[in-house]
Parts: C-alpha cells; structure tokens; sequence
C-alpha cells in the first residue's frame, strides 16, 4: 500500500537499471525522470515518470521530437517488437558466422557474414534506438507460452544454415517494417541487410551440399568426343571402371548433335556403374544440351552462363562448376551459387595454350580461402600433384595426361590413388 492505493502488479515496477543506462535515460535515483536523456526533451525536469506506477493504457504519452513514446504508452508495443527482433536477427547471424567459421572453415563466407553482423549492429545503434532496451519486458512477453509447431531439425550443417538464416531474414523484416512506424531512416538499411543475407544463405547452403556431393571426387576426367562413338565408349567405360566418379564431356568442335549422342552414352554408363548416382557426367558450356540430355550438371567458364542461370536451365539439383582465374571470379562463383571451381591455369599444357598461368599464391588463397570444392585444372600431371599439394590442392581435373596415356584407366587409377594419399583420412572431403 502506498498512499492508501494498491500497488500495480509486478510487471508494471520500475526495472533496476545500471547506472550507466539510467544516466543515458536521464533517470535519476528514484526512477524519475530529469537528466539529458530521451525522456527530458520538451518536458520539465522531474514531472514524468518513464516507468509509471500504474499500468500503461494507449495514448498515455506523447511522442518526443525523434520519434520515441515516453513512458510505456503510445508506441511502447512497436519497440518491444523491435527489440525483440533485433536481438533475434542478431543471435541468428551469429549462429550462421559460427558454422561458416567452424563447421565449414569458410573464411570468405564468414568475413561476409561478420561484415552483415557488425553493419546491424551499426543500424541498431542509430539515432535513439539503442534505448529500446528500456521498454523490453521478458516476463510480459506472452510469446514463451505459445508452443513451438514444427520446428525445422537441427541433424546436420544445412539445417543449421537454413533454419538460422531463414529466422535473420524474417528478423530483419520485421525489423523493417518495425522502422517504418518508429524510425523511418532506417527501414532501407535493414531491407538491404535482408537481401545480402538471401546471397549468403544461398551459398552457404549450395557449399554445404556441394562439399557432401563432391565427396571423395577428387579426379575429375576431362575427355573430348573421340574419333568415334565406339572408341568414346570404351574411354568412359575404362574409367568408370578403374573408380573415376566425375567425367566432363569437353568438345567445342564436335556437332551438336553428336555432342548429345555422346553425353547420352556417358550417362548410361555411368548410371549402369553407379546406380547409387555416385559416377557423375558434366558438359562443358553447354548447360543447353546438359538439360536436353539429363546430365548431372554443366562447367562454364568466368566469361560463359553464371551459376544462378545454368540453374535456371538445368533445375536446382544440377552440379555447377564454374572457371575461376583470380580471387575475385572465385568469390563471385560463391556467391552466384557454383558448386565446385576450376582454378589454373596451373601448368603448361597440350590441350590448350594459355598466355599466363595462375601464380601459386592465388591457387593457395583459393584453397584457404573457399570452403567449395576446388579443382586445378591445366596441365596436371601425376608428378605434378606434388606441386599442387602444399598449396592446399587435394582435387585436380585432367585431360592429356590420362586420355592420352598408353592406358588411359591404368593411369586414372594412379591420380585416384596418389590423390587419395594426398588427401588422407579425409578422403577428399574439403
């Protein structure tokens, strides 16, 4: 009892705040209000009470010059949610840069994600948003008691990536529309956080699955269309057989419809071997005639179709590689969704004539820096895997040095196996 009245229900009782905060909200020792804080301007010092002894009814308060309700009246509601749904999107950004850093040992995607955090971080200190704190009110939050209907699992990297990103991006859209209410300025800068959030949810995701689909395909065949479709078949056949799991069909000068003769042979091979889907036939370019046939997926170049357009073509499920000749293609292949790059040229080669090769110290930053799977390409030779393997390569695509071998199967065998040495125990997971 105070002055002969009942005293409100708990709920409703002025929080002990740390000195520091009561201060920046202009509330002195007895909770009233009368420092430089949000709740003096255009009000006499000491006349309102910002955490009133009864409870808040709408429209109790007016609104200061900046926007925030004094009291807990007016808009108090609109900040709760807004706090709320910061601290969800930050918790939910932080859960997805932990995985991205541990679990997949991306720095890239988690240098991006770190950026997204501290950017939000930025935004809520805006203006007087960071006293929306002063309104939270956890035990009359009505949300706790609602339980939870279907809640997505949490069993491996993807589900982890998927339900802690989709949860920021509907905290940030929430956040969103929050701001249009209450402050205005900011409603763009978190719509533009969303988006950034879209891309990296994307390639987090297509690297978790790609590192799960590309295991233990560390040779990856590149063959031409062969003088004939019976000397292609029994090329593809020896591979298959000697335990290559990943051929690409790469022929600019074939026709066509030669072109999808030979890729249907491949495939039927390949299925036959592997009808657990494990033996993999690529084209090169061509995400057309990929589709036409039912391929596992299309390589393009830096300068060909992008990832997120092969996929438009060939559906979500297809395998995209994609070329990278320098650091910024290979960041750019992540974030347009490739599955797997092609770095090089590492070597001089028969194949092909290249004006430049790709310096040791990007083939390294590639492999240190990208959590997707990556393969050398351009004059690899048995012997010149030792080259590659201090800098981090564990996966090479080659064309002469098999194909034109005396036995081309016998010495596929021998890159499968030299590679797996390379690689260890970890089979050629990463």
């Amino acid at each position: 009892m105070r002055g002969g009245t009942v005293r409100p229900p708990e709920r409703f009782a002025k929080p002990i705040l740390p000195g520091s905060l009561r201060r920046e909200a202009g509330v002195d020792r007895g909770g009233r209000c009368g420092g430089k804080g949000w709740y003096k301007r255009g009000m006499a010092p000491r006349q309102h009470d910002p955490w009133p002894d009864t409870p808040p009814t709408a429209g109790a308060a007016g609104r200061s010059e900046n926007g925030i309700f004094v009291g807990a009246g007016g808009n108090a509601g609109a900040w709760r949610l807004l706090d709320a749904s910061a601290n969800r999107a930050g918790e939910a950004l932080r859960v997805v840069e932990d995985v991205l850093r541990f679990m997949l040992d991306d720095p890239h995607l988690t240098a991006l994600t770190k950026a997204l955090r501290h950017d939000l971080t930025a935004l809520l200190a805006s203006d007087e948003v960071p006293l929306r704190v002063m309104l939270r009110d956890v035990v009359g939050d009505v949300g706790p008691t609602v339980p939870a209907v279907n809640s997505l699992p949490r069993t491996t990297v993807s589900d982890l990536l998927a339900a802690n990103a989709a949860r920021g991006e509907q905290a940030l859209r929430s956040l969103q529309e929050c701001a249009l209410v209450l402050q205005p300025g900011l409603a763009s800068g978190f719509e533009r956080l969303r988006y950034r959030l879209y891309d990296i949810e994307r390639a987090a995701l297509v690297a978790a699955q790609a590192l799960k689909r590309m295991h233990g395909k560390t040779l990856c065949v590149l063959v031409d269309g062969s003088d004939n479709q019976a000397a292609f078949v029994r090329l593809v056949e020896s591979l298959f057989e000697c335990g290559a799991r990943m051929v690409q069909l790469r022929d600019k000068s074939l026709p066509v419809p030669a072109l999808v003769e030979r890729a249907r042979a491949a495939l039927q091979i390949a299925r036959r071997r592997r009808p657990d889907g494990d033996a993999v036939v690529l084209i090169n370019d061509r995400a057309d005639v990929a589709a036409a046939v039912g391929a596992d997926g299309v390589h393009t170049g830096a300068l060909d179709l992008p990832a997120n357009l092969c996929r438009r073509v060939m559906g979500p499920r297809c395998i995209v590689g994609r070329t990278a000749h320098d650091m910024a293609q290979a960041q750019a292949a992540v974030l347009d969704g490739a599955d797997y790059l092609g770095v090089g040229p590492c070597f001089p080669s028969s194949t092909k004539s290249f004006a430049s090769h790709a310096p040791e110290a990007f083939l390294a930053d590639v492999a240190r820096n990208v959590s997707l799977p990556v393969f050398a390409i351009g004059g690899v030779t048995l012997e010149r895997l030792d080259i590659l393997a201090p800098l981090g390569i564990r996966r090479v695509a080659v064309a002469a040095a098999i194909t034109s071998a005396a036995d081309p199967a016998r010495m596929a065998a021998a890159f499968i196996e030299r590679l797996g040495q390379i690689a260890g125990p970890a089979g050629g997971s990463a």
